[in-house]
């Protein structure tokens, strides 16, 4: 099979570039790496093409082994023709190689296959032929011990007739055919839990039915959680009732006895095998379109969150709230290390109040901290509103923080590695802190799935799921670059080319030796060759090295090249960047060469323009409306400041400092039409919502962004 053919073709993409990327992912280089520094040989293709060229190279391979095992098993049984197997080399669909496949795979006992071992495939054979007058006549000659009379003999003619109907390509084809056109979808309460309190949550799916392909992911999704959980029955069905003719007249074509006989078996064949065959292809398609839809707004979320703006390297006081056990304070270096750690009580009232106050100020003067961090949690409202009344001074910047998947983290090996002589309220401080200062560095610590930001993520392909969620973590750290002598074993192992064994040697081996001094120092860690080397040396970054291009997104293979421009411009590598009226002087043209096109040229003279640059934004303080902190207090009409914690397809979640995240609908996001929420908002953007309606029993808020 033209695997790259295929692929070129499907998703529109120049041949060389799709040969070129398998090629390259078959040397062991990574989709950062492919699409970060080998441009001239993709085309250009960014790191979601490369992902789509992987994955259907991966399906096509797949595809390849399967079709292996169809060959072996029809020429095992002694049916392979030259026709069918030109057939199954040309097919590039699964679904199509399944239905040639369909009337040689091995079954179990069916009911036509009982009929076959009796003995009556001829007879089946004979009355689709349609041309025998007397079928009585011709079935008497089938009966037996196990055919004792006509009826019989025909019944099971008719279930070979139906299962040969049910295998046969162009019916399928006609049947699926129908369900892509006009399929419906409908889900219907089981009576028995109908009251159940756990089944209200689907009472909008009791009694639900709509067109299959006007049916959004999440409501779908919904509804197999539903049937998943015992609650709903749901079934997709043809919705065209002239499928169902149309192969009656490609096997029906007399009006006689035969005839008669083979349109019930058709029928039969509708009912009983055509229909929950291609029920269940569909459903699957529509399921795994739904999978896809939710993984990937899982992984923009999560992508936005990863690149979620950091405080940098401050000293920080992290607090996670609490009221009758307390508030775990914590204080940071601004490496990130624990420095001090104990609890406070300024919910409580009285002299343990007072107390907490004292205590706050005394830690920020003797930690000269620099900001604050309060998780968002429970009592996270009236903590801020109680640090923000100390009067710090203006120098102390004060932070809300996500706790999502804290609490995780906190009781996780890698936080007991990290901390094995604190328990899990430190360590969750310490992660909120953390959280503010490097929001990336922090959170690929914790399993996405636990991060709060996903739809419907336990329901998808956890297959799926994992490889778009781990590309989505990798493509963020080396989108933003490591630094090799500060980062952990966690950050480091989503490197490109590293792993947790490779990370792990790192660490080690900066333990032992001290600071890398270079990027080439690298290849003295144990395990970590050439090739490994040059897939992680332009993401890691070394502060401080000799080599100024060290701390850049250079990678080494190129420095040869900034090292020629330096010479032509009669200066230092370190004069070149720090001067912008040489570097204006270069002309790209001359460098052109090899391997080295202007892509590559151009990235060059945008690092050196920053070299070691952030691309995240820079992070800005927030605070919620003064005296609106319980839904309670929330009136319709009531305009309030919000942060976007979750992005759905359906619309998005906005928290208003009140403990229960708002709605606002995809309708109300904005006076224009909106088919894509991020088309609008970004996770973790400020916005300005006003309140539509209140519902206490539920502790649902409905917002609205319109103006």
């Amino acid at each position: 099979m033209d695997f790259a053919g295929v692929i070129a073709s499907e998703l529109g993409l120049g041949r060389r570039g799709v040969e070129n990327v398998i090629a390259l992912l078959g040397e062991g280089c990574t989709i950062p790496f492919i699409s970060r520094y080998r441009k001239e040989r993709t085309g250009g293709l960014d790191e979601v093409a490369i992902a789509a060229v992987s994955d259907m190279n991966e399906r096509l391979v797949e595809l390849a082994r399967r079709k292996d095992t169809v060959v072996a098993t029809i020429e095992g049984l002694g049916k392979m023709t030259p026709e069918l197997r030109d057939r199954i080399d040309a097919c590039v669909d699964a679904a199509e190689l399944e239905d040639i496949y369909l009337p040689f795979r091995p079954k179990r006992r069916t009911r036509a296959q009982i009929a076959r071992e009796n003995g009556l495939e001829p007879l089946a054979s004979v009355i689709m032929g349609q041309r025998c007058g007397d079928v009585g006549r011709q079935a008497r000659a089938y009966l037996g011990d196990k055919v004792p009379d006509v009826r019989a003999a025909v019944d099971g003619a008719k279930d070979i007739i139906a299962e040969t109907v049910s295998e046969d390509e162009g019916a399928r084809n006609i049947l699926r055919a129908a369900f892509r056109r006009g399929a419906i979808v409908r889900s219907s309460v089981v009576r028995a839990k109908a009251a159940d309190e756990q089944a209200a949550k689907y009472a909008d799916y009791f009694d639900f039915s709509e067109p299959l392909r006007r049916c959004s992911s999440h409501r779908y999704l919904a509804m197999r959680r539903g049937a998943d959980e015992g609650f709903l029955r749901v079934s997709i069905v043809p919705g065209d009732d002239a499928a169902l003719e149309r192969i009656r007249r490609r096997f029906v074509y007399s009006t006689g006895e035969c005839g008669a006989i083979v349109g019930e078996a058709v029928e039969d064949a509708w009912k009983r095998l055509l229909c929950p065959s291609i029920e269940n292809e569909i459903a699957a398609e529509k399921k795994a379109s739904a999978d896809d839809e939710a993984i990937a707004v899982f992984g923009n979320n999560l992508r936005q969150l990863l690149l979620g703006a950091p405080l940098g390297r401050k000293r920080v006081m992290a607090v996670d709230p609490g009221f009758r056990t307390g508030c775990k304070v914590v204080c940071l270096d601004s490496q990130g290390a624990l420095l001090h750690y104990e609890a406070i009580y300024p919910h409580t009232g009285g002299e343990r109040a007072q107390g907490a106050a004292r205590r706050v100020r005394e830690l920020v003067g003797k930690f000269a901290i620099e900001a604050i961090a309060i998780g968002d949690g429970t009592a996270g409202r009236e903590t801020e509103r109680f640090i923000r009344g100390l009067d710090l001074g203006g120098g102390v910047r004060i932070f809300t923080v996500s706790e999502d998947g804290a609490s995780v983290y906190s009781a996780s090996k890698t936080a007991r590695d990290e901390f094995p002589d604190h328990d899990v309220t430190v360590r969750g401080a310490v992660s909120i802190g953390r959280r503010l200062m490097d929001p990336l560095a922090e959170l690929v610590k914790i399993d996405p799935k636990s991060i709060g930001v996903g739809q419907y993520q336990h329901d998808v392909d956890q297959g799926k799921l994992k490889r778009r969620l781990d590309l989505t973590v990798e493509s963020c750290v080396n989108l933003v670059g490591v630094n090799v002598n500060t980062a952990g074993v966690h950050l480091l192992t989503y490197v490109s080319g590293l792993g947790p064994a490779l990370a792990k040697n790192i660490v080690d081996y900066r333990a032992a030796n001290g600071p890398f001094a270079s990027r080439s120092q690298l290849l003295g860690v144990p395990r970590l060759g050439p090739a490994a080397y040059r897939q992680c040396a332009g993401f890691l970054r070394v502060d401080g090295s000799e080599n100024p291009l060290d701390n850049t997104g250079v990678h080494p293979e190129s420095y040869h090249i900034v090292e020629r421009m330096a010479r032509d411009s009669r200066c230092s590598v370190a004069e070149l960047i720090s001067d912008a009226s040489k570097r204006s002087a270069i002309r790209l043209e001359a460098y052109v060469g090899g391997d080295t096109g202007m892509p590559t040229l151009e990235d060059i003279m945008a690092e050196l323009e920053k070299p070691g640059r952030d691309p995240r934004e820079r992070l800005e303080e927030f605070s919620f409306a003064e005296g609106i902190d319980s839904i309670e207090k929330l009136v319709a009409g009531m305009e309030l400041p919000g942060i976007v914690t979750n992005i759905t397809n359906f619309g998005v979640f906005v928290d208003v400092g009140v403990h229960h995240d708002g709605l606002v609908h995809i309708s109300q996001l904005s006076d224009r039409y909106v088919s894509d929420p991020m088309q609008v908002v970004a996770l973790r953007q400020r916005v300005v919502v006003r309140v539509l309606d209140v519902d206490l029993r539920r502790g649902r808020i409905s917002l609205t962004m319109r103006k």
